[in-house]
């Protein structure tokens, strides 16, 4: 384990006004979110459409790192050219999602484990010699009920710190995943309530495994009311819950903090997030950004639809919302009428 190059690379991912982009999802993700726009399921979409999102001019400018699966890491563009080097390339740093998935947690119903420590020393060897410099693990952890319970928690917090240290035993940055999910009918009060439990056992465990907390990202979600409440707070108040949840569990120590969209609508998630950097500006001990996935991609794929002709228009699409989301990582993301206002090359309001 290098220390100064761990947490170089974390800094560099959090850094510059710059998030995350992840485009890991499984081909069976994929292949849903396909089906309901009525794009062909089959590999050679799969490659065009990562294709696509990697050769956006400008990407760069916004996106610090992007999250790659497995079948993308060992794909080529068009041409020829290695995923790996197009990302490389683009001035963003290449990671990769290593879990393998979850499933149900024995003795747990409604609840789930993520699988995927078996073999991960070796994959995270292989990894990192094809370029990868950081990684990626999920949990899922439901709220509803008397759920979740301390079984859950502490045994997805223990996978997570087990896989954290194993990356950067190989030189891979962790990006550390525990996700209160958005379904139910949870309030804003009960989602920070089990936000701050989650954390508070998480880093326990890292703690335990000896992760080097300066060479990880943490990639929480937002303390948001469920879907199904009555009662959804604005951007400022969910901005107020959230910071307050993580300033009484996440160690200064930590470089920064990558959300996730986790379903949330593109522009809302990018208001939430902005809200955070002007509320606090100045204030926290890390930095505060994005690891966005369908609230970045979902307006592009709408736009291109498996149509080679469309390629331009989606990047267009893709890079407009990276520029609103790189905006919110530096307070500056402005809304008029309800509307985005458009955001010119440098971030800021065009003229």
């Amino acid at each position: 384990m290098n220390i100064n190059e761990l947490t170089d690379t974390a800094k560099t991912l959090v850094a510059g006004g710059k998030g995350l982009l992840a485009m890991d999802e499984s081909n069976p993700t994929c292949h849903k979110r396909f089906a309901a726009l009525e794009i062909p399921q089959t590999p050679e979409l799969r490659r065009a459409w990562r294709e696509l999102i990697i050769t956006t001019p400008q990407l760069g400018s916004c996106i610090s790192g992007a999250i790659l699966f497995d079948e993308t890491i060992r794909d080529r563009l068009k041409d020829g050219t290695p995923f790996v080097k197009a990302t490389t390339d683009a001035g963003i740093i290449p990671g990769i999602k290593v879990d393998a998935g979850t499933r149900e947690l024995a003795g747990h119903p409604g609840e789930k484990i993520t699988e995927g420590l078996d073999g991960l020393r070796d994959r995270l060897l292989e990894y990192a010699q094809m370029g990868a410099r950081f990684a990626k693990w999920r949990a899922v952890i439901t709220l509803v009920d008397q759920l979740p319970s301390i079984g859950c928690l502490e045994a997805d917090a223990h996978a997570l710190a087990r896989y954290a240290a194993l990356c950067q035993e190989a030189g891979l940055v962790p990006v550390v995943e525990p996700e209160v999910l958005m379904e139910g009918a949870h309030t804003l009060e009960q989602c920070e309530e089990v936000t701050e439990r989650v954390l508070r056992v998480v880093f326990e465990q890292l703690s335990n495994q000896r992760v080097l907390l300066e060479g990880m990202i943490l990639k929480p979600n937002m303390v948001l009311p469920g879907l199904a409440c009555p009662q959804q707070e604005v951007a400022e108040e969910v901005a107020e819950a959230t910071v307050r949840c993580l300033l009484r569990v996440v160690p200064a120590a930590v470089p920064g903090i990558a959300f996730l969209s986790g379903g949330q609508p593109d522009e809302l998630a990018s208001a939430r997030l902005n809200a955070m950097n002007v509320r606090f500006k100045g204030r926290l001990p890390w930095e505060v950004t994005f690891s966005f996935s369908r609230a970045i991609q979902q307006p592009a794929l709408d736009s291109w639809r498996g149509q080679a002709a469309s390629v331009v228009a989606a990047q267009k699409v893709l890079l407009h919302r990276a520029r609103c989301n790189r905006a919110a990582h530096r307070g500056e993301y402005q809304t008029e009428g309800g509307l985005e206002v458009p955001l010119a090359e440098d971030g800021d309001r065009a003229a």
